[in-house]
């Protein structure tokens, strides 16, 4: 197996958020304060990750309770609209993002923002600093067997003049890359495209169609994460199986088998399994309802409660997990979702984002675009190998009686979470294998 090859195989989640096109219909103000965009290379992996200058050692809980309840209030309300197809969303970046903006919100706009987000029992600097600790713990990593990179950026109207206050929130605490570009010139959109497929590595290239004439302003996230399993699936024990698609009748996918020692969780409404990572930071949680129940009533019980008591709940034990390899691209927009969270204010024209730009009245938020990626297979990395072999010198827990099996065959919910933090990367629902 080539080199090449190797880099390529194994997990790889790629996610990116959100565009916040700002809009006008004032006369804009002059700026000079804003560098010029960088020069862009063609390297489908060159990240321009910035860490944050001002980060705290800890990590605010305050913060990690605040995202998950915002979370699973995202995805019902996604669920709600988009119910009878594949979801696959990143809400730690579309929260990362919200907040960007959010520093630059007033009055009732702000207050509706920080509902919207539960971010009532959290001042605007401390819920910097919890941002910029979390930055910070994801992208310093110890383990270099997992690529991951966080980064944002804010692309601004030439003309527009944006309070000194507002961009050093950004670049402090986001560690954010501010670039002013020309939003006349056709090019601008390729530059701001550019710079989100070198964020992804390639796996999105594109978020922005064409620049509104009424814009000033796009503050994007892009998030990607690659990891290869602690204990990686063998390619010969992949068999086709079939896959229950509900009414819609079945279909035959290639599932991924494994016998090992897993976090798992059981009840009488759906088996549940962590799959960890290389190093155990990271898993890939499945929840798999059972036959007597479905997706649909299994979403009903998704809360911060529940999920909170579940992370809780799982013990290590011995079974067999069949899980089908698939692979997905999402993408929608969260303009009505957000405005039925709660945000409806901040999209219209008593929208107050004064601290964003005191200079440029009538601003409000034009869209907000969300873009995933996902791919899972049973491969890692030739060092993954070298890794799990490392991790499983632990000693080994206490036997049960009875192994369980988890065949994923029919519909499930899934996320990927950060075990140190407790922060929730990505989750989603997949109906149909792809």
């Amino acid at each position: 197996m080539d080199n090449n090859h190797l880099k390529n195989i194994g997990l790889m989640i790629t996610g990116l958020s959100l565009i916040f096109g700002v809009s006008t219909c004032s006369q804009p103000s002059t700026s000079r304060d804003i560098p010029n965009p960088p020069k862009t290379t063609d390297n489908n992996c060159t990240s321009t990750v910035k860490l944050p200058a001002i980060a705290p050692p800890t990590i605010d809980p305050k913060l990690i309770t605040a995202n998950t309840q915002f979370s699973f209030k995202l995805f019902s309300e996604i669920l709600k609209k988009e119910h009878n197809k594949n979801i696959f969303v990143s809400p730690v970046s579309v929260a990362i993002a919200l907040t960007m903006t959010y520093n630059g919100a007033q009055g009732e706009t702000q207050q509706a923002m920080a509902k919207t987000l539960e971010l009532k029992d959290i001042d605007l600097k401390t819920l910097n600093q919890a941002n910029a600790a979390l930055i910070t713990s994801l992208l310093k990593l110890d383990n270099p067997q997992i690529k991951i990179a966080l980064a944002n950026s804010l692309w601004a109207k030439q003309e527009i003049s944006f309070p000194s206050e507002f961009l050093k929130n950004n670049t402090d605490f986001y560690g954010t890359q501010i670039t002013q570009l020309d939003f006349k010139n056709p090019k601008s959109k390729d530059t701001i495209n550019e710079w989100v497929k070198q964020q992804t590595c390639g796996k999105i290239s594109q978020i922005i169609d064409k620049i509104d004439p009424s814009s000033v302003l796009y503050l994007i996230n892009a998030l990607y994460f690659k990891a290869p399993w602690q204990e990686q699936f063998s390619q010969e024990s992949t068999k086709e199986q079939t896959f229950y698609l509900g009414d819609r009748g079945t279909k035959k996918v290639p599932m991924m088998s494994q016998k090992e020692w897993f976090p798992y969780y059981e009840t009488s409404d759906f088996q549940a399994i962590s799959l960890p990572y290389s190093g155990g930071r990271f898993s890939l949680y499945v929840f798999l309802p059972k036959k007597t129940s479905n997706l649909a009533q299994f979403s009903q019980q998704l809360t911060p409660g529940n999920w909170d008591k579940w992370m809780n709940s799982f013990t290590r034990k011995e079974g067999t997990i069949k899980l089908p390899r698939f692979k997905l691209e999402y993408e929608t927009s969260l303009n009505d979702t957000l405005k039925s969270l709660g945000m409806e204010i901040a999209f219209t024209d008593k929208a107050n984002f004064s601290s964003m730009a005191k200079n440029t009245p009538n601003l409000f938020i034009g869209e907000v675009k969300h873009k995933t990626f996902v791919a899972v297979n049973e491969e890692g990395t030739e060092a993954a190998a070298v890794t799990s072999v490392g991790i499983r010198t632990t000693s080994m827990p206490p036997r049960e009686s009875q192994p369980f099996e988890m065949i994923v065959d029919r519909a499930f919910f899934t996320a990927i979470r950060d075990n140190q933090t407790g922060t929730i990367l990505f989750m989603g629902s997949i109906l149909e294998p792809k």
